[in-house]
């Protein structure tokens, strides 16, 4: 049994690193739960250099080895292999120190999944810990497939953040919110908006995030939409908020995901998306009703359905209702950390 006022170890990536975990954790850290368990967030890796990132890790397994002693629980985020393999010293001195542990699964598609390294690494971790929580149904699904698990495996829905949304400043901007690699999808939405962008001239695609900014540009160069696209860099802050907040159109074409933050923060600010079917996504997105699907890669309707939101103010507007009804359920922050305290009990009363 745990003591009267137990108390909870949160292993993650630097509140300052770029990503979804790091919002997950902000998320949480809103929450009753996290003065209530007396959370304590060790930042396990920052953005940078390898001697940055050599020197970072030190340290941050330095403090955890003071304070481990001292809780009761560890939460260990982990996303795909490099990841896993990192935090496997959290997990085993927490085990050896026979504290309980949770793994909070974030990969970033599920394919690595089935190589059998990965099959290894994972059903070790996944099969001795306390519990797995994983971003939808359909990961539930994948690891039972995978690893052969499905004992101790729950879903914990990543949150919508809470925003102040003012639709009055709505532009004809379609965003991209995420790093621009090739799984990202950045190619395809360009190519796509390429064929529709001459009927759209006062539309434009604005990529918020880093990664392969000048290949964008060559690429948009060679599609002759440059003069319709802004490519901002990495944004946070008031800055990400003013994107959000302008955004009327909201378009991820990743082919694979775990369960991606940037529709959440879509949905929070009121705008409709168009999305593949990756990762938690066809859980919760109803293709026509809170939101629109097209398959990975396929171009052709992809511009489809860019056409469609933009003609169609009636339909963006039912979305983003029908959407509204997951931002205010299911996936309200503070319900996702009411959830997370009922975690932390059960798992801490756990014989």
């Amino acid at each position: 049994m745990p003591r009267n006022n137990p108390k909870v170890l949160i292993v993650a990536t630097s509140r300052k690193t770029r990503g979804g975990i790091t919002s997950v954790v902000k998320a949480h850290e809103q929450g009753k739960q996290w003065k209530k368990y007396h959370c304590k967030w060790i930042e396990t890796h920052r953005d940078g250099n390898a001697l940055r990132k050599i020197a970072y890790f030190i340290f941050s397994l330095s403090q955890y080895m003071c304070l481990l002693p001292n809780y009761d629980l560890v939460h260990i985020h982990i996303a795909t292999t490099g990841s896993a393999k990192r935090k496997q010293v959290f997990y085993y001195l927490a085990k050896w120190m026979n504290k309980k542990v949770i793994f909070h699964f974030h990969p970033s598609n599920e394919k690595f999944l089935f190589e059998s390294a990965n099959q290894k690494l994972y059903r070790k971790l996944f099969s001795s810990t306390d519990l797995v929580l994983v971003l939808s149904k359909q990961w539930q699904v994948w690891i039972k497939a995978a690893l052969g698990l499905y004992k101790n495996i729950e879903v914990l829905y990543n949150p919508c953040p809470i925003v102040d949304r003012i639709d009055t400043n709505r532009k004809n901007n379609i965003l991209f919110a995420g790093t621009l690699i090739e799984r990202k999808g950045y190619g395809v939405l360009l190519r796509a908006f390429a064929s529709i962008a001459d009927k759209y001239p006062s539309w434009k695609i604005v990529f918020a995030g880093n990664g392969e900014i000048e290949m964008a540009k060559l690429l948009a160069d060679k599609l002759g939409i440059r003069n319709q696209i802004e490519l901002l860099g990495w944004v946070s802050g008031n800055e990400k908020e003013r994107q959000f907040q302008s955004a009327s159109i909201y378009c991820l074409a990743s082919d694979g995901e775990g369960f991606p933050m940037g529709v959440l923060d879509a949905w929070a600010y009121g705008i409709p998306c168009i999305v593949t079917p990756v990762g938690g996504i066809p859980d919760i997105v109803i293709d026509g009703k809170n939101g629109l699907l097209f398959p990975v890669g396929d171009i052709n309707i992809l511009s489809q359905q860019i056409e469609e939101l933009i003609d169609n103010k009636c339909l963006r507007e039912q979305m983003v209702i029908e959407s509204d009804k997951y931002v205010n359920g299911e996936f309200n922050q503070d319900i996702i950390n009411n959830k997370l305290d009922k975690i932390y009990s059960k798992v801490l009363n756990k014989c």
